[in-house]
């Protein structure tokens, strides 16, 4: 038996896997090894989560009743101090670890701190006790100033790991915990710059959502401009009210008077929320909360708003005898609403560390039922208002129909009534010049552009990877890969010699893809597709190349982007002083803000239209470049290779 625990070989292999081989991290390098786990990733939205953690936890201690004040100073791009002036982090020597005091294990082992235990808080944000000790683990240095009794502690960290002592330094006659730190560029790599307009709004929003705080905001005098003042005081006692006001204030809505409410319900649990109907079609959101922290991709509270919020209209329309109220759907409703809305409930159960999606099961039914009674009592005490916004939805709600009827009938012959793909985002206007189809590389750049595109003429369509090369594939193979299947269909044309542009379903087509060489060969791959199978469309000049940046370059308050090397060090020769500069690593780690500045925005965008002046010469390239002959490729980079400059068009 014990035979099986000798080593065959002192050498490794691919098929030798012994107990040698099993990795055991300790203390808080998974957090470095595996960051993505905790914090989502390494990008720009990854980096601005450990702010967030910092100042989830002294929301923690406002929400809690122990704390009124909390301070954001933004003192660089790569350093910002968060404070509170709450009970002060405990520096008594921890019962399980007497070595240490509970501040040092709190920062630096996982799953500590007062969020396990019942009573500490009935109600917070941070849960899983990992978020300072991530915090801790992707810094380069970290400074913890804690004031007890009147007295100074501090103690520093880096990567993980206590660089001092606890110390007492001084007395003083504040309260609370001072949390400093700066990111480690060696996990953010180009990511490691804090965007200071980012966190100013993500301060300003924990304000709104907790009407007995104030959070005042510094920022260094190096930096500040129109739109990034020095110093700011964030205080609304109207809360969510206050908050809906300030988005919509130089915009009409439907009625006058805003929905809110602050309530409780269940045991210790509060939800608070605020609705109006923008005049517009297509400027509605919502915004959800839960113990302060964001839940983008909301979740079962989203669910019992919406749910309940439909029901009570229903109903109020049915009182009122407007006919079709019952017809209206969950969209028809909340789509055109602006909703905020913030829950507290003690035991919250989100989607992952970053906590951008809530799965309590036991909440939904109780929300509905909630917001259902409170709107239908609202509705009744404001039947004016309530008659001119169900009927503004029941218009609306009609042309949406006769829309789609009209669509469905002028693209019957194209579509074959088929089911257009699932991961296409269609756009609602039905003007073929006025549209246009943008194709992404994944879902993730799929996701940006989603956001980042206008919804009335821009449609997205994410298509997996790296597609087929159609050049030296059979026509069965090409029949059988569902990306061109997808896209075919999207555009609903005809492939081959059946294409035909004019039955396309929108204006231009553009291929979007990543700015970098992977993304020029994904481009070089899809234009092989349409030169070939869609040659017409070609012909006709409806094919173009959306141009993103590579590299942003900051100074200040001012951003700049360049598509390749040469712009970007021209552009920084021009900049006085040493501006920031970040590779974009794809479309998906743009922000959509960024995505749409750049590259989606019509007045801004600049596109590449693919023209064809000799259809046999591009036929002969084409067959050249990506056909099966690899020594007509080999000779063509031997003679081409010295010729191409900076850019993978160029």
């Amino acid at each position: 038996m014990s035979d099986l625990f000798k080593n065959s070989s002192s050498k490794p292999s691919a098929t030798h896997y012994t107990a040698d081989d099993i990795e055991v991290l300790e203390g808080l390098e998974p957090v470095r090894k595996r960051p993505g786990m905790y914090i989502g990733g390494t990008d720009d939205k990854a980096l601005h989560h450990l702010v967030s953690e910092v100042l989830d936890n002294a929301m923690d201690e406002a929400v809690a009743g122990h704390a009124s004040k909390i301070t954001v100073t933004f003192h660089s791009p790569t350093s910002i101090s968060i404070s509170d002036n709450g009970r002060g982090i405990p520096i008594d020597p921890h019962p399980k670890y007497p070595d240490k005091s509970a501040l040092e294990v709190i920062f630096t082992t996982l799953h500590s701190g007062g969020k396990f235990k019942t009573g500490v808080y009935e109600t917070a944000g941070g849960l899983h006790g990992v978020g300072l000790a991530v915090v801790n683990a992707l810094s380069t240095s970290l400074t913890v100033e804690v004031v007890r009794s009147k007295i100074l502690y501090t103690q520093t960290f880096s990567r993980g790991h206590a660089t001092s002592s606890l110390t007492q330094s001084a007395t003083s006659k504040q309260r609370g915990t001072t949390i400093t730190f700066t990111p480690d560029p060696e996990i953010f790599k180009d990511n490691h710059y804090f965007d200071p307009a980012l966190i100013l709004k993500m301060a300003k929003a924990k304000a709104f959502l907790f009407k007995g705080v104030e959070i005042l905001w510094k920022c260094s005098s190096d930096l500040i401009s129109e739109d990034l003042p020095k110093e700011a005081v964030f205080r609304y006692p109207g809360g969510l009210e206050d908050y809906l006001k300030d988005l919509l204030a130089e915009k009409s809505t439907l009625h006058p008077d805003c929905f809110s409410e602050t309530t409780t319900f269940s045991q210790k649990s509060k939800i608070e929320w605020a609705v109006l109907w923008p005049s517009r079609e297509g400027e509605g959101f919502i915004q959800s909360y839960c113990n302060t922290i964001p839940t983008p991709l909301g979740g079962t509270h989203e669910q019992g708003f919406r749910q309940g919020l439909t029901r009570a209209l229903r109903d109020s329309g049915e009182k009122l005898q407007l006919k079709r109220t019952k017809d209206l759907s969950l969209d028809d409703v909340c789509g055109d609403a602006v909703i905020l809305m913030s829950l507290f409930i003690p035991q919250p159960q989100f989607q992952g560390q970053t906590k951008e999606k809530l799965t309590n099961a036991d909440i939904a039914r109780p929300l509905e039922n909630l917001v259902k009674d409170h709107f239908e009592h609202w509705l009744s005490s404001h039947p004016e208002a309530a008659r001119a916004l169900i009927e503004a939805l029941i218009e609306r709600f009609e042309n949406r129909l006769r829309n789609k009827q009209n669509k469905e009938v002028s693209r019957a012959s194209v579509t074959q009534r088929l089911r257009l793909p699932g991961k296409l985002a269609d756009c609602s206007d039905t003007q073929l010049n006025e549209t246009e189809l943008f194709l992404v590389e994944g879902d993730s750049a799929g996701g940006s552009a989603k956001q980042a595109r206008d919804r009335k003429t821009q449609a997205v369509l994410p298509l997996r990877g790296k597609i087929l090369n159609v050049a030296n594939a059979t026509l069965d193979k090409m029949k059988a890969n569902q990306e061109l299947s997808d896209l075919a269909l999207a555009l609903g044309c005809g492939t081959g010699k059946h294409c035909h542009a004019e039955k396309r379903r929108y204006g231009k087509v553009i291929i979007m893809t990543d700015a970098d060489v992977d993304g020029a060969h994904i481009a070089s791959l899809l234009m092989t597709f349409f030169l070939k199978e869609m040659t017409d469309l070609v012909i006709k000049g409806h094919l173009y190349l959306a141009q993103p940046p590579l590299y942003r370059i900051t100074q200040g308050s001012t951003t700049y982007y360049a598509a390749n090397e040469n712009e970007r060090d021209l552009l920084v020769k021009k900049l006085k002083g040493k501006p920031q500069v970040g590779r974009f690593k794809g479309l998906g780690e743009m922000l959509p803000a960024q995505l749409k500045q750049t590259t989606m925005d019509k007045k801004n965008r600049t596109l590449l239209k693919i023209n064809i002046q000799s259809l046999e010469e591009s036929t002969q390239f084409l067959e050249k470049l990506m056909g099966k002959n690899p020594e007509a490729r080999f000779h063509f980079i031997q003679d081409n290779a010295l010729k191409i400059s900076d850019g993978p068009f160029d």
